[in-house]
């Protein structure tokens, strides 16, 4: 074990920038998973992340001679907002090279710390190049996010606040890695005190660099990256950080996008705060473990390690959810073409919840309909499948499709040539189990279904678009037949949206 490490985070002088963030009790991931958890709140510090610790901690260490030159750092983001905020509170001039792809969130921040951004490449590794080269061209001092050893001491501070705050050693402690520095930092520092507990690193399987470089016993670079948890997107472990890590992690988890974005909402619901994708990476490593080992009654403990996100991608992030926490199934259903199918198929699982339903007419004898469903598990989600085919649909489950869940769930639909009778109404119902059922229900089997939409939002009221067949001396009895349904609906025949895309 590297005792100089442990001198260097014992020594790291950094409260008077850095605050000691607070170690809360999950209580109501406590009680789903049936182990003790807590979290780490490095979402806290000053610039939403733990990254101020290991840059304020290099900036420390450096000569003035040094800092006279001004810093220069590639990053993501977080290691940027750290470097800018501790450079300004020295006084020092900060250079930061950022990927293009960087939420603007952290660029904006980067700017308000006084700091110099330059936007380039659209990765860490193409911003490292180009930070190599000012510090060829202009001498100005390198600030590495995670390969430094005293980027690494800085961060490492975060284990002895963990485990002087908890009474007692933790059972488990999960930490993300993208690079490595924080997991380094901490590892380390937990293992010399409290060697029993488990260290299990956390990475987005489609950045996963630590586990290639364990697999091979030797650093590799990723062809490819995923950026969905950016702040974690390095194609390869740093070489110091790989040469702590190797002696001082038990395990190697990795976790998907939709895992990623089902811990973001478990971080919502126990603290009210948002993390970033890559802040709530040891969450969702730590749901997995549990899910994996089967254990209860354990002492875990996960680092939240930021909150620097883009509001606009929670749209994205709020739709993933379900499917990450196996809760939702995203079904392709054939259906047979004609008035009535919709009702029967939702009677079938009218004790189901719908939380999608997506069809437009096509083949006069068939219907193929994009529908969602609420779940409880992945055997849950088997056994709905294997009861649909019992009765006799054709299913296909997509809820591991990509492609489906990214761009056809919002594709399903176009000009159907032989709805040229239809008409369009949009509706709002009180939501609650069985209402779309309901809803069909009431509908009965008057007009023909052309056109159907509905998607399951968690707000009071449901809303669906429905397409009719209905001939043209029969249309002004629609609005006084769905009078006597009793729901809010308005008449979307004429709508410019509709009339442009789909009629």
């Amino acid at each position: 074990m590297p005792e100089s490490y442990i001198k260097r985070i014992l020594n790291a002088n950094i409260y008077d920038l850095v605050v000691e963030t607070p170690l809360d009790v999950a209580t109501q991931l406590s009680n789903r998973l049936d182990n003790r958890v807590w979290l780490k709140r490095e979402d806290l510090q000053p610039v939403f992340s733990f990254k101020l610790r290991g840059a304020y901690n290099k900036l420390l260490q450096l000569r003035s001679e040094q800092l006279a030159k001004g810093v220069v750092a590639a990053s993501a983001g977080n290691h940027a907002q750290g470097l800018a905020m501790a450079a300004g509170r020295m006084g020092i001039k900060a250079t930061i090279v950022m990927p293009r792809t960087t939420p603007q969130i952290k660029v904006k921040a980067v700017k308000a710390h006084g700091a110099k951004v330059v936007l380039h490449g659209d990765d860490y590794d193409a911003a490292s190049q180009y930070a190599d080269r000012l510090v060829a061209e202009k001498g100005m001092e390198y600030i590495h996010p995670f390969d430094d050893p005293d980027v690494i001491a800085g961060q490492g501070t975060v284990a002895v606040e963990v485990l002087r705050q908890l009474a007692g050693p933790p059972d488990a402690i999960f930490i993300p890695v993208g690079g490595g520095g924080l997991c380094a930092g901490m590892a380390t520092y937990i293992k010399y005190v409290s060697p029993g507990t488990r260290v299990v690193a956390v990475e987005p399987d489609d950045a996963a660099c630590l586990q290639a470089a364990m697999e091979k016993g030797r650093r590799v670079r990723l062809k490819h990256v995923g950026i969905f948890a950016d702040g974690a997107a390095v194609a390869q472990i740093g070489k110091e950080t790989f040469r702590v890590l190797r002696e001082t992690v038990d395990e190697v988890i990795t976790v998907s996008t939709d895992e990623i974005c089902a811990a973001i909402k478990d971080v919502f619901e126990d603290t009210r705060s948002i993390a970033e994708p890559a802040g709530a990476l040891s969450i969702a490593g730590m749901k997995k473990y549990v899910q994996q080992t089967g254990c209860s009654g354990k002492r875990l403990v996960a680092i939240n390690s930021g909150a620097n996100i883009n509001f606009d991608r929670l749209r994205y992030i709020s739709e993933r959810t379900e499917t990450g926490e196996k809760r939702e199934a995203v079904l392709a259903v054939t259906i047979p073409e004609q008035p009535g199918s919709f009702r029967t198929f939702c009677a079938i699982l009218h004790r189901r919840m719908v939380t999608e339903f997506n069809y437009r007419l096509g083949n006069p004898d068939e219907a193929h309909i994009f529908v969602g469903f609420q779940v409880t598990s992945n055997d849950d989600r088997h056994e709905l499948v294997a009861q649909l085919r019992e009765h006799g649909y054709p299913v296909e489950d997509m809820t591991d499709n990509e492609m489906a869940k990214l761009h056809i769930r919002y594709m399903v639909g176009g000009r159907a040539k032989s709805a040229d009778d239809e008409v369009v109404y949009r509706f709002e119902f009180p939501e609650r189990p069985g209402a779309l059922s309901n809803f069909l229900n009431h509908f009965g089997n008057r007009w023909n279904i052309s056109m159907f939409h509905y998607r399951n939002h968690g707000a009071a009221f449901g809303r669906v678009l429905v397409g009719l067949q209905v001939p043209a001396g029969e249309r002004k009895e629609v609005p006084k037949f769905l009078d006597e349904l009793g729901y809010t609906y308005s008449n979307e025949t004429d709508n410019p949206a509709y009339r442009f895309f789909l009629s």
